[in-house]
């Protein structure tokens, strides 16, 4: 099984445990289910860099990145920086996040903030919306056609903006929904974990104009944003090379200077 697949088995696991504990009518109940969310589909069209920082612990190909910085320093230190949003991994198994830093995220800043999380169920879009996200990650290579039209539906119908990550034409072809707002193209494949810009390029030109386009994953020079730049992205996805210094924030800052 590769590590796609157990993260998803896992993920079904975890949520029917999460629905067991907390259920959905006491998720519609939260304070910041009446949010009204900020649109990151604008913020990256606005933007001039398009920087999405993430904060970020670990990854199953990189291990530990950093466990030493607190979420609201990171977020207000992204903020401070200049980025454009905030992207907060939730997963706990393997990436060292959690809800919670969601919600301290939401408190340290004004950034729209992307709960990065492996949706398999609309239970966790209603958890993001409870929680303080602005928008969600769904990954077209776990998802069948009718789960991403069923997941951006209600996503849409929650205020929140959706970000379908693809990997190949055949994730394209998942992707072409009125409710989707952003493709991003991930250069990491997550079978084997090998990165690639070629892949944002080579997508770049498939995917029409109405969606915004962003790349993640691999991109840790400022000359990998500007040769993304030519090819129609308007956003840009970084987490390791930001988490992996001292200062997330003041890396953050001298990388979008540079831009």
């Amino acid at each position: 099984m590769n590590i796609l697949l157990r993260i998803v088995a896992d993920k079904r696991q975890e949520v029917n445990l999460r629905k067991s504990v907390v259920p959905s009518s006491q998720l519609e109940r939260a304070e910041l289910v009446n949010r009204t969310p900020f649109s990151l589909a604008n913020r990256l069209r606005e933007s001039t860099t398009g920087i999405i920082a993430e904060h970020k612990r670990r990854s199953p190909s990189k291990n530990v990145i950093n466990h030493s910085f607190a979420v609201c320093e990171v977020a207000k230190g992204y903020e401070n920086a200049g980025a454009s949003a905030l992207s907060v991994l939730t997963d706990a198994k393997y990436f060292g996040g959690s809800l919670d830093d969601l919600i301290v995220a939401r408190a340290s800043c004004s950034l729209p903030i992307l709960r990065k999380e492996f949706i398999i169920d609309t239970y966790q879009i209603l958890e993001a919306k409870a929680y303080g996200a602005d928008a969600i990650l769904l990954i077209a290579a776990i998802l069948t056609p009718e789960e991403i039209l069923q997941f951006s539906t209600f996503a849409k119908q929650l205020g929140l903006d959706v970000l379908l990550e693809i990997h190949n034409t055949d994730d394209l072809k998942k992707s072409l929904l009125p409710s989707i707002d952003i493709i991003g193209v991930n250069n990491r494949d997550l079978k084997t974990f090998t990165v690639s810009l070629e892949t944002s390029k080579t997508l770049s030109s498939l995917i029409p104009e109405e969606f915004v386009k962003i790349s993640e994953s691999g991109i840790s020079s400022v000359a990998a944003v500007k040769s993304l730049q030519p090819y129609g992205f308007k956003g840009f996805l970084i987490g390791e090379h930001f988490m992996k210094t001292d200062n997330a924030g003041q890396s953050a800052k001298a990388f979008i200077n540079q831009l």
